[in-house]
């Protein structure tokens, strides 16, 4: 069981970016997705979540509206589409697979080597 995420780049204040979960050795829809942030020195922490089969999402207050989850079964991938980022934003972002939609790093079984987003203001 893999995952890795990608799309993360610098981009400035305002921007946009999509990051994606590629799941490999299993299928991602038999999961919980999740998107979790860490800014350096910070702990690490949930953004966004998808449950298994898609029927619950959460996004955390700090995102919500700015922030799209998605999955394709297809490609066995979810995406996590950043809109009107902030350097508030800056951070490295993992992707993380279990049995729920949780915001709780114990919640999950497996995770994605990270991808680093960074805003420029």
């Amino acid at each position: 069981v893999q995952l890795q995420a990608s799309g993360g780049g610098l981009v400035q204040a305002g921007g946009s970016l999509r990051l994606s979960c590629q799941a490999s050795g299993f299928t991602s829809d038999s999961y919980g997705i999740g998107w979790f942030r860490q800014a350096p020195g910070n702990q690490r922490e949930g953004v966004s979540c998808i449950s298994i089969g898609g029927p619950f999402i959460y996004y955390a207050d700090s995102v919500k509206g700015r922030f799209t989850i998605s999955r394709d079964t297809a490609k066995n991938t979810v995406y996590l589409q950043m809109n009107s980022l902030t350097p508030e934003d800056t951070a490295v972002y993992y992707c993380a697979a279990g049995p729920i939609c949780g915001i709780v790093t114990s919640e999950y079984d497996y995770w994605g080597q990270g991808t680093l987003v960074t805003v420029s203001s």
